[in-house]
C-alpha cells in the first residue's frame, strides 16, 4: 500500500492561493516498487490538478532539464 510523506511546498507563481507539493511516494505501484517523488500542483491550494511521478534515479537528469529551460527563457 502506498504511503505519501510531504517533502516541502511552495507558492505556485502567478496564483493566488496554488501550491506547489513535493512528496515522497512509497511503494506508489504496488508491495515491493521504488519510491518515487511526485510534484503536485494545486491551483487552489487544496485539490491536486496535477502529478508527475519521478523515480529518484531521474532527479538529476530532470533538475539539469529545468534549468535549462530556465536558461533558455532568460
Amino acid at each position: 500500500m502506498s504511503q505519501t510523506t510531504k517533502i516541502t511546498e511552495l507558492e505556485l507563481a502567478g496564483t493566488k492561493q496554488g501550491k506547489i507539493i513535493v512528496s515522497n511516494v512509497a511503494e506508489p505501484y504496488g508491495k515491493d516498487t521504488d519510491d518515487v517523488v511526485s510534484i503536485a500542483i494545486a491551483l487552489n491550494g487544496e485539490d491536486i490538478q496535477w502529478k508527475a511521478h519521478i523515480p529518484y534515479e531521474n532527479i538529476d537528469g530532470v533538475i539539469q532539464a529545468l534549468q535549462k529551460a530556465k536558461e533558455l527563457k532568460k
